[in-house]
Parts: structure tokens; C-alpha cells; sequence
């Protein structure tokens, strides 16, 4: 069983720490830059929608940067989804609006094939006072990934999105019907396999793709990693798949829902934990049930136990729970099964080392380090705590009515959230105060918003 005070307080020790370089390391960092080709660095952000913001940066000028950190301003992170401050995060008037410093990550260094001689590091940031910015994705995540640590494992990771590729000015799919895994409507269009070879150029490990359910869906899977290299991956795939496809004219979008009557983009969860020593899967036992450890059947009821209060971080937006229906393999409930696609969380059941667990809840316009960092907490408190798994049902879970919905809507999300304080402490005050400060402002502005079908609906008629 995990110590509480570990899991609970998330003392000092498991807090990241960020710390700016010295003029040798810099340049020896440029130095490697150079050799690659690069004249322009973009030093980028993942910001708590998941986008990148930051700023590009002339090669000449980038070993100053890392010795100073790069000026941003210190509330980029608490921007909502309209970048608009978000009043009451901690982040910006309450901070007098000042700036942060970006921390490269030298370890993240990709190309940007679609610009000319440039590359892209991956940041932190921090206060000018050395502090991290706990409320920051990236770092939340980092937070979590200790705590496994502490615990003695690895956490292995995968993220697995779908989306629609549209025409840029018309937006209409690329193309009609519901052709899933048809191979020909996989290579109809040639900007979706040119993505695939520019994706890999940047070293992400295509494994499969196809066309989904909606027209003009795709689904590209790339292969897991450990920590937080998994969520960079998927953050540097998604904004591949944006600013890549814009360049030949199609627009390619995460929203959850963009059609009415149509199959919603998910983002599937991939995890596994691995003992640190050995490397070897703690959540296979040949000898149990369906091959799963104790540890992995507390891991799965952690995240049965979170799942009402973890939908704010897996559907963060209003359009998200528009996807939530039962029979559209979105589950609708909370509940597991062995390879049960309807389920919250499905067990890959292999009964070898590629045992994991699948949560099929998040939507694609979920930030990638967020999903981790939830689903993490979560099974380190059931863990913790040494819950016992309830028994699925026994046919598809989300027609067993015995089983607790998910919330349809943000609002009820967002309660369940704040609710769940074990959650939240494990999470940070930090981040809690800033997420929620934001999503409420998010909801509450949309809210006021008056849809296209109650005009529709009411304008002429009434």
C-alpha cells in the first residue's frame, strides 16, 4: 500500500525543478543546433488547452535565452480558450500581469519540416523568482510521474487521436460516408499520407492509420513511451496535423463534435505502469484473473472511483459532452470490461508484457499531459487506498443500468471536480485553482452565446 503523506502533500522533493543553464552548456546545445540545420528555434508552450504558444527565435540569439530563460508573459498558461485572461486563476491581475521565463528542454528537439531550417524546443516555465509554474501542464505531469516514481515505477504511455480533415474555405470532409478501415478512402487524398511521412520526419513512430466512422476522419496511432515524452509526442502530432495540413489547404480539427449526427474525435489512453527496477509490467500477473495484477485492478478502480470529477480534464470543453451518448462507443457510463469497447476503461488483456489499460473517455480537444497526469492520480489513489475492483458486467457495460452515468454536461463535470478533494490535493491548489477558474469563465462566456438552432428554431416563427 503507497504512503499517504506521499500521494497526499506532494512534498517538495517530488515538485520538478527547472533551473536555467550555464554559457558552456548553451552553446555546446546551439552548437548541436547548427549541426542539425537549423537557423530558427521555436521555443514553444503546451499551454492547458494543449496548444503551442511561444516564440521563434534566430539561432544567433538562442544560447542567451537559455542562460536567461525567454521572457513570456507569466499568464500565458491561464489564457482561456478565446485567449482571454482568466480572471481569479492566481496568474494574471493578481500577479500584476508580470512575465515567466521559458525553459528549454534540450531532449525535445524536433524539426518542423514545413519551415525552412527550423526547429522546435519544448518548454517549462517559471516565475523570475526561480518557482515553477505548477499550474502548467507539462509540469503537472512531471509532478505525477515522480510520484509513480517515488512509488518505484515507470508509467508507459500513448495517446490516440482521431480527427476531421475538412476543405480549408468550405470546410466539408474530404470526403463522404461512413467508410471506416476502407483502405481506399485511407489513401484518397494525398496531403493525409504526406502527413504521415512529415510526422515521421520529426521522429514520431507511425504505427497504423486509417479512416474512422465520419466522413473525412482519421485516426493515426503512433507507438507508446515512458513518462513525459508520450505527452510530447502527441502534443507535437497535434500541432503537426494543424499547421501541416493548413499548408495544403485542408483544415484538420480535434473539435469533439464539429457535426450534428455524426461520430465525435476521441483521444484513447494507452497506460501501464513498469516496476523502474526491471522494467518489467506490474500490471501483469499470469497467474490472476485475465492476467492482471492486484496493483492493476486498484489502478483501474482508482480511475472507476475519479472518473466523474476527471471528465472537466478529459471533455474540457462545452461541445465535448455532446459525444457522451450511449451506442457511439463513447461510453456513457462509468464501468470496465476485458477488450469491451463500451467501457469507461477497457482491458488489453494480452497476458503478456503488453498488458495496459485503455480509457476511451477523453476527447480529442483534451490536453495530452492533463489526461496523463488525471488518469495517474487517480490509480495512485486507488493504489493507495488498496481498492478492490468491482466485477463488470456481463455483457457490453454501458447497457448494465446499475452503473453511474458520466456527466453530459461541463457544469456538472466541473462540480464533481471540485468535489473531489483527494483528487485536487494530489492535483496541487495551483493547478486546481487555475483550471477551474478558467473553465468556468469558458462555460459561463459560451452560455451567453445564442446558437444558430434557437435562432432557427425561434427567430421567424415566434
Amino acid at each position: 500500500m503507497m504512503d499517504a503523506t506521499v500521494l497526499t502533500t506532494a512534498p517538495e522533493a517530488t515538485l520538478p525543478k527547472l533551473k536555467l543553464y550555464s554559457s558552456e552548456d548553451a552553446e555546446a546545445f546551439v552548437a548541436d543546433v547548427r549541426k542539425a540545420g537549423f537557423d530558427y528555434l521555436r521555443f514553444e508552450l503546451p499551454d492547458m488547452a494543449g496548444l503551442s504558444r511561444g516564440k521563434t527565435i534566430p539561432i544567433d540569439h538562442v544560447a542567451h535565452y537559455m542562460t536567461t530563460g525567454l521572457n513570456l508573459y507569466g499568464g500565458t498558461v491561464a489564457l482561456d480558450s478565446y485567449s482571454i485572461p482568466v480572471r481569479g486563476s492566481g496568474y494574471n491581475e493578481e500577479m500584476n500581469y508580470i512575465d515567466c521565463v521559458m525553459v528549454a528542454d534540450t531532449e525535445t528537439l524536433s524539426p518542423v519540416p514545413w519551415l525552412e531550417k527550423t526547429g522546435r524546443v519544448i518548454c517549462d516555465t517559471m516565475w523570475y523568482d526561480g518557482k515553477p509554474q505548477m499550474a502548467t501542464p507539462r509540469l503537472l505531469m512531471k509532478k505525477m510521474l515522480e510520484l509513480a516514481a517515488a512509488q518505484g515505477y515507470t508509467v508507459k504511455m500513448g495517446h490516440e487521436y482521431e480527427f476531421y480533415a475538412v476543405d480549408l474555405e468550405t470546410r466539408k470532409p474530404i470526403f463522404g460516408g461512413q467508410p471506416i478501415f476502407v483502405t481506399a478512402r485511407t489513401h484518397g487524398h494525398p496531403a493525409i499520407d504526406d502527413l504521415i511521412r512529415t510526422l515521421q520526419t520529426q521522429g514520431i513512430d507511425i504505427i497504423t492509420y486509417n479512416v474512422e466512422h465520419g466522413p473525412g476522419q482519421v485516426e493515426i496511432n503512433y507507438s507508446a513511451l515512458d513518462g513525459v515524452a508520450a505527452a510530447d509526442r502527441a502534443f507535437v502530432f497535434k500541432g503537426t496535423v494543424k499547421e501541416y495540413l493548413a499548408r495544403h489547404g485542408l483544415l484538420g480539427t480535434f473539435m469533439t463534435k464539429p457535426y450534428k449526427g455524426l461520430s465525435g474525435s476521441c483521444s484513447h489512453f494507452h497506460i501501464s505502469l513498469l516496476h523502474s527496477e526491471t522494467g518489467k509490467n506490474a500490471f501483469l500477473d499470469p497467474a490472476a484473473e485475465h492476467g492482471l495484477s492486484s496493483l492493476m485492478r486498484s489502478f483501474i478502480q482508482g480511475i472507476l472511483d475519479h472518473a466523474r470529477a476527471s471528465m472537466a480534464i478529459w471533455n474540457p470543453t462545452p461541445n465535448c459532452y455532446r459525444r457522451i451518448r450511449p451506442r457511439t462507443y463513447a461510453p456513457s457510463n462509468i464501468s470496465w470490461g476485458v477488450q469491451d469497447r463500451s467501457a469507461s476503461v477497457r482491458v488489453k488483456a494480452s497476458y503478456d508484457e503488453a498488458t495496459h489499460l485503455e480509457v476511451r473517455v477523453p476527447s480529442a480537444m483534451s490536453n495530452p499531459y492533463l489526461v496523463a497526469a488525471s488518469v495517474i492520480a487517480s490509480g495512485l489513489l486507488g493504489v493507495r487506498q488498496g481498492r478492490e475492483l468491482d466485477p463488470p458486467a456481463a455483457g457490453p457495460q454501458e447497457d448494465d443500468e446499475r452503473f453511474e452515468k458520466l456527466p453530459t454536461a461541463i457544469e456538472d463535470a466541473l462540480e464533481a471536480f471540485e468535489a473531489d478533494v483527494a483528487l485536487r490535493d494530489l492535483l496541487g491548489e495551483e493547478f486546481v485553482k487555475v483550471y477551474t477558474a478558467m473553465k468556468w469563465q469558458e462555460a459561463g462566456r459560451l452560455r451567453d452565446e445564442i446558437p444558430q438552432a434557437e435562432l432557427d428554431e425561434y427567430f421567424e416563427l415566434y
